[in-house]
């Protein structure tokens, strides 16, 4: 599904994947295998961490040494979040510190279906700004988790979607490929955690961005511990829930504006190579 503005020319270049991790010493190094396996596109990896303790870092050291000195090795960089702990601020540290024009984030406990990447990135060739991997929509599943978080999420995805008229099923999945120069038109407000993903998708609703969505598979991690704090979190997606309803029935000025959101909280333009 694709709606918007029409499409820009061009399709994508080289991606770049950024991945938050917060101990996912375990996860990890399977992770980016399962990237390297299933991603033939061109792209980067950026991991981002919170703190140099983080178990995460020496398994990754110890796989980006493994890895032959080979021209046309996939480069993987080690980023320290630069805004505090926390998910938020590890993509918001991932989107600043880009130097490609798209960004894929995925997280780093193997939830994520990297075969839906290819589809993806057709959707972005086909002139899309953000490509949501969907659960909720036609082929798209999810396996495990927490039952009430399960649920709030799919009552969310499909009344922001059938109500709210955003253009795809599921708003709050974190997995979604974005066109890099979009922060150049929104800034990022979000307070609390993953709730980021939803507030650019329906930022980039109200400003008529092109938005896509492709089916994918969403499991639960089979190893370490979950960093979603749901309750904590809950006000968070509401107020962007909220911001998606009232848009529907607000002028395009009104829209740009709420999107426009804090001068003060802009990202950077974007740095290095398109």
């Amino acid at each position: 599904m694709v709606s918007g503005h029409p499409r820009v020319p061009g399709g994508p270049g080289p991606i770049e994947i950024i991945i938050p991790v917060y101990n996912e010493g375990e996860n990890i190094v399977r992770t980016l295998e399962e990237i390297e396996g299933s991603i033939t596109h061109p792209h980067s990896i950026t991991v981002v961490y919170d703190f140099d303790e983080d178990d995460t870092l020496p398994p990754l050291r110890r796989f980006m040494d493994a890895r032959p000195q080979a021209a046309g090795r996939t480069d993987i960089r080690m980023v320290k979040n630069s805004y505090g702990r926390g998910a938020l601020n590890a993509i918001r540290t991932g989107f600043e510190s880009a130097r490609l024009e798209w960004c894929l984030v995925c997280m780093g406990d193997l939830s994520d279906d990297m075969t839906a990447v290819a589809a993806m990135l057709k959707k972005a060739d086909e002139g899309c700004d953000v490509v949501c991997g969907s659960r909720y929509m036609r082929g798209g599943h999810q396996i495990g988790g927490p039952m009430f978080k399960s649920l709030l999420s799919r009552i969310a995805g499909i009344t922001l979607h059938r109500i709210a008229g955003v253009p795809t099923h599921d708003a709050t999945n974190s997995f979604k490929l974005y066109r890099r120069s979009l922060f150049d038109r929104i800034r990022i407000e979000s307070q609390g955690g993953f709730e980021i993903g939803m507030e650019i998708v329906i930022k980039a609703h109200l400003l008529g961005c092109r938005i896509g969505e492709v089916p994918s598979t969403w499991r639960d991690r089979s190893g370490g511990e979950s960093k979603f704090k749901l309750f904590k979190w809950l006000p968070h997606y509401l107020h962007w829930y909220l911001l998606a309803f009232r848009g529907r029935f607000q002028g395009a000025a009104a829209r740009e504006k709420a999107a426009l959101g804090n001068p003060a909280l802009a990202i950077p333009t974007v740095r290095g190579s398109q």
